[in-house]
């Protein structure tokens, strides 16, 4: 285990910054747990984070502002840290681009301020979607290529990454982390918050939208919330060999193919129809889709048209740990959670014969 460490974390009470800080905690390391006004700690499995006494000091302040909006006996503490995880971010789509900018972009621009000022290397949490609107091979040593953004969240998270990579030039130790679409824990399927690719399943399963532009070899990567967590931690506790290094935290990769195959399993699920993109028309929807393609799926229009793949390799070598497999059963676990616990509606019994042969496939 690596000498302890006094550790700041961002964005402690998110879904990636509680499950980081959680295991920090658990290896006897000291966090500084930076919220903006959530300040319970709550896991992915719903449970309270109930670190050892003395290894969890919470702190109240606001990344949109210049010292992180804290008093100066806190920002005494975060100066003399030996770590900085920035895992804080607007992750929702949708939203004004002033919000974006405010706290991805500029709350990012005062971290790297606090980091410089006090020379703290500095773990960035970005995402894999700065690779923005383009097919093929994404890799984790690109950045700026002339790509499009997606929407203004991934705008936002390529000009903070952007920024961080122009401190790193000028000589503070960074490493960065990029996630792809964060879902539930790999083993179970159990995730905290129905956020990311959730509100979509909820609206095609129950028919609400029937038709989506998109590519049956479209790929979607589904990223477990505990793969990315411990990639995280990793970076932070194995500074020296993180150091430089830009780390894809991707994963279970599923065609829309994938996609629509498996929701076709369910008795109890509508499944979408994917069209191609240029005989695709919003205004051409039944009157009752419409309000809902419009506010919610027409946000990940994007993400079903785009054929891209992400290069792990540095990730791979770096954590020792291959990029997991198994898509379509991992799917199922997420969708068997979602059932669980109500949130795609009741349980209806499926028709065992693909699921099971694949799922007692050796893995």
């Amino acid at each position: 285990m690596a000498s302890a460490m006094t550790v700041l974390v961002t964005g402690a009470s998110g879904l990636v910054g509680a499950e980081v800080t959680a295991r920090l905690t658990a290896a006897g390391h000291t966090v500084l747990a930076l919220v903006h006004s959530n300040g319970l700690l709550v896991r992915n499995n719903g449970r309270k984070l109930n670190p050892a006494p003395g290894t969890l000091t919470p702190l109240t302040g606001d990344i949109t502002r210049p010292g992180l909006g804290l008093a100066d006996d806190e920002l005494r503490l975060v100066a003399a840290a030996d770590r900085i995880v920035h895992c804080a971010a607007i992750t929702d789509f949708g939203l004004p681009e002033e919000r974006y900018e405010s706290v991805n972009v500029a709350g990012t621009r005062h971290v790297l301020g606090v980091a410089t000022a006090h020379r703290i290397p500095l773990v960035h949490v970005s995402t894999a979607y700065v690779c923005g609107e383009r097919d093929g091979i994404a890799r984790e040593d690109e950045l700026d290529v002339g790509q499009r953004p997606g929407n203004a969240y991934e705008k936002s998270k390529l000009t903070g990454e952007t920024l961080v990579h122009r401190a790193a030039g000028e000589g503070l130790p960074v490493t960065v982390v990029r996630p792809s679409i964060v879902t539930g824990a790999a083993r179970n399927g159990c995730v905290r918050d129905f956020k990311t690719i959730y509100p979509v399943l909820r609206i095609v399963t129950r028919g609400l939208v029937r038709t989506i532009p998109g590519h049956y070899d479209a790929a979607l990567d589904l990223v477990p919330v505990d793969r990315v967590a411990d990639l995280v931690t990793e970076a932070a506790t194995r500074f020296e060999d993180a150091q430089g290094l830009t780390l894809h935290a991707v994963g279970q990769v599923l065609t829309l193919r994938d996609f629509s195959d498996v929701l076709a399993e369910y008795p109890s699920f509508q499944v979408p129809r994917f069209v191609p993109p240029s005989s695709f028309s919003a205004t051409a929807l039944p009157d009752a889709e419409r309000p809902f393609y419009d506010r919610v799926v027409s946000l990940y229009d994007t993400y079903f048209r785009r054929r891209i793949h992400f290069d792990a390799t540095r990730a791979a070598a770096f954590s020792g740990r291959p990029v997991p497999a198994g898509g379509r059963p991992y799917l199922r676990r997420l969708l068997d959670h979602c059932l669980k616990v109500g949130y795609l509606g009741a349980p209806v019994p499926r028709e065992p014969s693909l699921a099971r042969s694949e799922r007692s496939a050796p893995r």
